[in-house]
Order: C-alpha cells, then structure tokens, then sequence
C-alpha cells in the first residue's frame, strides 16, 4: 500500500492530552482513534493522520477486516520517526465467533500476524454474546497471554452487570475497561457507576451517537460560546465526564479537529446540560444482553 502522508503531515507530537490510570496500573490516553467501518486503505492513510495530529490511542479489532493496514501504520509511522512504540497504546478486540479457550489464542494470533507487533497494549473481548457463553473461557485464555507478555491490559466491550460479575468470579480477575456505547443521549450512568464501583475504566464506543445531537440547542450554544463544533463540544462533555473517548472519521480535516479540543473545558453546569439530554430510547446500537450475532 503506497504511503500518501506527506513529510509535512506527519510533524511528531509530543502531547497526547489527558490520560488515566487503568487498575492494573497501565497509564492510557484518554483520546483515542478507532477505526471501525474504515477499508484497509481508509485505515492506513487516517492512522497515520491520527497518529501526526496528536493520538497516541489506535484502536482497531478483528471484525473491523483492518487490522493489517492498522498494523502497517502504526510500524510505518515508528519508521518514520513520528512516535515510538511506547508511546502508543494500541488496543485489537476478540470476535464473537472466535470465543472460547483454544480459539481465543488461534483468533489472537491472527490478529497479531496481521497487526505485525510483538504485544498489543489492549486486548478486548468484543461482546458478550450470552447465547455462546463462551467470554469466561475466552477470558481465561487472555490471562494466560497476558502472563506471556503478548498482552499487557486486559478489557471487555459492551458487557452488562450480569455478565461482568460471572466473568470476575470464574476467573477471580477483573478487567481493567468496559468500552460501551455512550454519548449525550445515552450517558449510561447506571454502567458507569457499576464500573466505577468495581474499579473499572468506563470507555466510550459511538461517542458522536452519528451526530444525532448536533442540533439540540444547547450542543448548538456551546459551538458558538466556545468557537467549536458540535462534534468538539460533544468529544470535550467526554473528556470532562472523566470518560475515555474513541473518534473515527476518514477526513483528515476531522481527524484533526477530533484532536482539536485540549484547548477548552466545559464548566461543572454545561457538562449537566449536555448530560441532560439522555433519554429511556436513546441506544442506537445493539443491546449487549440480546446481542447474538457472529
């Protein structure tokens, strides 16, 4: 794959915002990049935009079929002299077809070809999928890649109480993040204070809700007030929720801007305004103690 990011576009940056400190004591940024519905194209050339504008968080997964552009980006962009590799925290999920004890190691092992990296700093299960009930052997082999060194933080995506309890008792170990689905409109507090409780970093998946909120007056206000976009005042209410966020855009331009917004904070009463816009049917994806899906 050829390599259109330019000398210029590729300036090393040194601060990687704010960060936060997971319970088996790994220091993480709390701005990150993902990369969901990006081709391997989309991936390689917006990894390394993301990575000169400043985030040092790559997220990717075996669903995403990006993991090899992913990889290339992250070794090319080391090449380059644009960061190193410690100071990167880069994170690849388990799918739900792979769960289970000998598969989770066959399915890690493929993601790691394909990324070309000795460790990754994050290594999710991606769902629960409560019809396989297989997260609790999966888990129990990504405790034992973790005593290898291939992993050094172990986490979960979209998991619901139940679920996290069961996984916690069988294997006496708890993860260190639970990336849901959560924006102005679904502001999850029950799961966070559950995570907060169980020392748990809560991180946001679709944090944007697809720009859905974008025009409720009060995003609108603060756009102006500030000399932002929405999509900024949106990712700063995040930052100033003490959450982890994930941004994803294929445009260079909002690649940047993502990054763009270290340079503000929203008070105590107009992260309560946006919070306020939570609702009952505010999910848009899928409900993760429902979710069946290969």
């Amino acid at each position: 794959m050829a390599n259109n990011t330019s000398k210029a576009d590729t300036t090393r940056r040194n601060d990687a915002g704010p960060t936060a400190t997971l319970s088996d004591g790994t220091v993480i940024p709390r701005l990150g990049f993902g990369t969901w519905e990006l081709s391997q194209e989309e991936a390689y050339s917006s990894v390394r935009t993301a990575i000169a504008a400043g985030f040092r968080r790559i997220d990717t997964a075996m669903i995403y079929k990006n993991e090899e552009s992913t990889g290339k980006a992250i070794r090319d962009a080391i090449e380059n002299g644009d960061v190193t590799r410690e100071e990167l925290t880069v994170s690849t999920k388990l799918w739900n077809s792979d769960q289970g004890y000998e598969s989770t190691f066959e399915a890690f092992n493929t993601s790691m070809e394909k990324l070309g990296l000795d460790y990754v700093d994050i290594y999710f299960i991606h769902w629960p999928y409560p019809e396989k009930n297989q997260y609790k052997e999966s888990f129990r082999a990504m405790i034992e890649l973790q005593n290898q060194g291939r992993i050094r933080s172990l986490a979960v995506c979209n998991f619901y109480p139940e679920a996290m309890d069961e996984l916690v008792a069988e294997s006496n170990k708890t993860p260190t993040i639970n990336q849901i689905e959560l924006h102005p409109g679904f502001s999850q507090a029950a799961m966070r204070s559950f995570d907060d409780q169980h020392s748990i970093l809560t991180e946001s998946w679709s944090p944007l809700a697809q720009g859905k909120y974008f025009d409720e007056p009060v995003i609108k206000d603060l756009a102006a007030k500030y000399g932002k976009t929405p999509a900024q005042i949106v990712l700063r209410w995040h930052l100033d929720m003490g959450l982890p966020v994930l941004t994803r855009s294929k445009s260079k331009e909002h690649v940047e801007s993502n990054f763009d917004i270290l340079d503000f904070s929203l008070t105590t009463d107009e992260v309560e305004q946006i919070t306020a816009l939570d609702r009952e049917d505010g999910r848009i994806g899928a409900d993760p103690s429902t979710a069946n899906f290969e």
